[in-house]
């Protein structure tokens, strides 16, 4: 159980909760939203206009609406702004995007009465899964298109799917099950639908919780994947009998860069005592090509990026991004812009390329290890060259990959449109950037794969040499399901397994403990 209080959610929680763990709000986060609820029912029965509670949205600002039509608005809202399309968010981008907006209503800001927040912390321990179109948010005034359709099922309408807890956590399935209306898919779950109050609609949907859910995740990621592209560096620095000299401190402590001096001491813990490495000492090689020299220098930047990036979610997964916000403690509602997503955007968009330098020069190093020229290995790494084409279309792919990559990388952040009759006349595109990293992400870890497909098979055909202790222990991780390749097979099935091992943290649990 992870206590949402506002303030002090974690990455490490997030994905917890994106894939099952459940969530409660803390006994001080529930009286300040109840302290909130009181001022915005003071503001409810006043004649004077106060946004989103007796007033239109956006452009309709100025429309005054009569009390008694105060909660038909609400719904009105819901129903209007549910105007997504494409494909569904998948379902641990949806869970995150709950337990962000959960965690923003505990801040006590929003005005929520605590049924309705409490309705939201009930659909996600019970995996009431809203269905969630993956487009439609511009990312300014928060992502309402998205956050609409997820607070549709809490009033009985919209649709959802049932997550099968096994073990105490989620199963989402890749297919999942056949959606639900929102009002049935409460009932199986032994809940019952919400009637809202004043303010209550637009608490639910003014945020950046479904765009920042997709930076925190596509960020864990990421900040994993960063951790095995120096494993694949190591592996492919000494398949190609590389030097670790470019990897001393000294170096990187001349220009002191976080991230490259982190990235130089993993590649050296890594590559030490290498039977490998001693026995091409003296080789007289002056200097290696850059994608193995200058290793720390560009995963160190990706590093750095990621960073950077992480200190964004972590201020923005407790924010409240709320308009307008309710101040209890001078019972003021005040209009303000903190739905905003451009933090989150062009964090977003530096996350893509953190990726991209990752990835990049990932590829190079894969394509050293298949090409003679380069590797003094026998070309595409099998002994049967001519006959069999060993791992050649293994790195097309690596290319074909890093290539779309590159197109991710443009950022979304520089695009903005007016929307709502120009009201709305700077926007975000946070959603699109989350949407981009999310993808960015898994061809990365691809990449990745592939490069240390190749590097395992380069350490098979220096045998009998073997590599330093650490990495030996990931060639024998990878080796228990993925055999030396001794004859041709499709390369397909091996690369997803070794994307898969990267995804579960197998390949940095091989090295117990050398990579940081």
């Amino acid at each position: 159980m992870i206590t949402l209080d506002g303030q002090s959610l974690t990455l490490d929680e997030l994905v917890a909760i994106a894939h099952g763990d459940a969530i409660e709000v803390s006994a001080p986060a529930r009286d300040r939203v109840a302290a909130s609820r009181r001022v915005v029912d003071e503001f409810a029965e006043h004649d004077d206009p106060a946004y989103g509670i007796n007033t239109g949205f956006g452009d309709f600002a100025e429309v005054r609406i009569p009390h008694d039509s105060l909660r038909e608005l609400q719904v009105n809202l819901l129903r209007s702004h549910a105007a997504g399309v494409g494909d569904p968010l998948p379902v641990p981008v949806v869970r995150a995007t709950m337990a962000l907006r959960a965690n923003v209503l505990a801040k006590g800001f929003s005005g929520i009465r605590l049924e309705t927040l409490d309705l939201l912390v009930a659909m996600a321990n019970r995996g009431v899964i809203p269905v969630v179109p993956s487009r439609g948010s511009v990312g300014a005034s928060g992502d309402l298109a998205p956050l609409a359709h997820l607070a549709l099922v809490l009033i009985g309408e919209g649709y959802a799917t049932i997550e099968a807890p096994i073990a105490g956590r989620g199963s989402p399935a890749t297919d999942g099950p056949l959606p639900l209306t929102g009002r049935e898919a409460l009932a199986r779950a032994g809940l019952k639908p919400v009637g809202l109050a004043p303010k209550e609609g637009l608490a639910l949907i003014n945020g950046t919780q479904p765009s920042t859910a997709l930076l925190g995740l596509a960020l864990a990621g990421a900040e994993q994947l960063a951790r095995a592209a120096d494993i694949a560096a190591a592996l492919s620095i000494d398949g190609l009998q590389g030097s670790t000299k470019p990897f001393g401190p000294r170096i990187h402590a001349a220009r002191a860069f976080t991230g490259q001096a982190l990235v130089a001491a993993n590649l050296t813990r890594l590559l030490a005592n290498s039977p490998i490495n001693t026995a091409h000492a003296n080789c007289g090689r002056v200097q290696d090509a850059y994608s193995m020299r200058c290793a720390p220098q560009v995963h160190g930047t990706a590093r750095d990026a990621f960073a950077h990036a992480h200190r964004v979610f972590d201020i923005e997964a407790n924010a409240a991004t709320d308009n307008p916000m309710v101040f209890a403690d001078t019972r003021e509602i005040v209009s303000g812009g903190n739905f905003h997503g451009a933090p989150v955007s062009v964090a977003a968009d530096l996350l893509c390329l953190g990726l991209v330098q990752l990835a990049t020069i990932s590829e190079r190093r894969a394509d050293r290890l298949v090409n003679p020229a380069s590797s003094g290995l026998p070309a595409f790494l099998t002994r049967h060259g001519g006959l069999q084409s060993g791992l050649m279309l293994a790195q097309v792919t690596a290319a074909a990959l890093t290539s779309e990559l590159k197109t991710l990388a443009h950022p979304a952040s520089v695009d903005t449109i007016p929307t709502s009759g120009n009201r709305e006349d700077h926007v975000s595109m946070s959603m699109a950037a989350g949407l981009k990293a999310w993808r960015a992400v898994d061809l990365a870890r691809h990449v990745v794969a592939i490069e240390l497909l190749c590097a395992a098979q380069a350490i098979d055909l220096l045998q009998p040499l073997e590599s330093s202790t650490p990495l030996m222990q990931v060639q024998r991780a990878i080796r228990a399901r993925v055999p030396t390749l001794e004859h041709d097979r499709p390369p397909s099935p091996d690369i997803a397994v070794i994307a898969a091992m990267i995804e579960s943290g197998a390949v940095e649990r091989a090295t117990a403990g050398k990579v940081n």
